[in-house]
């Protein structure tokens, strides 16, 4: 987990004591939590019974959950909160110049945020030993925000470079960097994220060093003035909004056929014609008004080719109008542990092992991926 805090060294060495015991006891407090709600929802997915909500002074033991004074054992993924304060130069507040929207009736409305954070696993951590912000393995992903919109991004590289001693990571992270870079611009369009996914591809294929490999893309933007949520997706990765219990909105895959995405391409000199590739132009758009209390999961394939979507709605119709962003974090970190677990099992009935057989073909039990998982809370 990424945490920043500062202290006062003109303070006391007992003021200065105090607060970084203060911050001991919020992370325990934070890794308790973290670890009991994943336990939760993983004991109802295999039908166990839940444990007792910690926070009601009684004490939950078995399969190594334990809380009170006592450890808890537990692998957490590595996560990240986005603080809803991410503009450069600007500080969040709930009364600031851009919160609000003046009305015909010259009344202020509060405008809608969201209150964003990140989860996910690497498919071979040995591929990457090294944690590296915005990335899980060859994913990567990005976050930003302004006065005006918020817009988030996944990218899956497509693994089947590495064959040709090519880093798939690399061509998917630069492809995030870039259109976060150009979210951040004055000129901005948030109603036209398909353009933002040009932007990056174009920079890319510009570079003085090609860049080879192939990902997947989608983005997406909340234009706060209408509150309406504009989204561009090329390929297998993808996003869901869930309001009161059911999906509102999700996007399609694009597939060309079976496990073979629509992607965005850059071949080696001379292999232009070997490779698959699909523009910028082919990305599927969507415009949807969203509304306050829906929950969005913007997430790659390793969690949709896994996690049935019944489970993906229970989590997130329990994170409605949540506003707490190590609420929201647990059920990020839900999804992805569950994605995990259930990547590696062979018995488990898989959406990806239900598409397949579809199509007569043989792939049993789960699909070992890399995990992506952005989840966000319209507040």
């Amino acid at each position: 987990m990424d945490l920043e805090f500062s202290v006062e060294m003109g303070g006391t060495r007992r003021t200065i004591q105090r607060t970084l015991i203060s911050c001991c006891e919020q992370l325990l407090e934070i890794a308790l939590i973290l670890t009991y709600e994943s336990g939760q929802f993983l004991r109802r997915l295999w039908g166990r019974k839940p444990l007792e909500n910690p926070q009601s002074g009684q004490e939950a033991s078995g399969d190594g959950w334990m809380f009170g004074n006592r450890q808890c054992r537990s692998q957490n993924p590595r996560m990240f909160v986005q603080k809803p304060e991410t503009a450069p130069h600007e500080s969040w507040n709930s009364g600031g110049e851009g919160d609000f929207l003046r009305c015909e009736d010259k009344k202020d409305r509060p405008l809608p945020r969201l209150v964003s954070v990140a989860c996910g696993f690497a498919k071979d951590p040995a591929e990457y030993p090294e944690y590296n912000r915005g990335k899980f393995g060859e994913d990567a992903w990005f976050m930003s925000s302004n006065s005006q919109s918020y817009t988030m991004g996944v990218a899956d590289g497509v693994g089947g470079w590495r064959n040709y001693g090519i880093d798939p990571g690399e061509f998917s992270m630069f492809l995030m960097r870039s259109c976060e870079r150009f979210s951040q611009a004055k000129d901005y369009v948030p109603e036209r994220p398909d353009l933002l996914i040009g932007q990056g591809f174009c920079e890319l294929l510009e570079q003085n060093r090609r860049i080879v490999g192939s990902c997947t893309a989608c983005i997406l933007s909340l234009n706060r003035a209408n509150s309406t949520l504009y989204t561009a997706n090329i390929g297998d990765s993808g996003f869901m909004v869930v309001r009161s219990g059911a999906v509102v909105c999700r996007s399609l895959e694009q597939q060309h056929h079976f496990n073979t995405p629509y992607q965005l391409s850059s071949a080696p000199p001379g292999h232009e014609d070997n490779v698959l590739s699909d523009g910028p132009e082919t990305a599927d758009c969507i415009k949807f008004p969203v509304e306050l209390g829906d929950v969005i999961l913007l997430a790659t394939d390793g969690v949709y080719d896994n996690v049935p979507e019944s489970f993906l709605v229970e989590v997130l119709t329990e994170m409605s109008g949540i506003s707490d962003p190590v609420r929201l974090q647990m059920a990020a970190n839900t999804v992805a542990l569950m994605a995990r677990t259930l990547s590696y099992n062979p018995n488990h009935d898989s959406p990806f092992s239900q598409n397949a057989r579809k199509l007569n073909l043989e792939a049993s039990g789960g699909k070992p991926d890399d995990v992506t998982v952005l989840l966000a809370s319209v507040v």
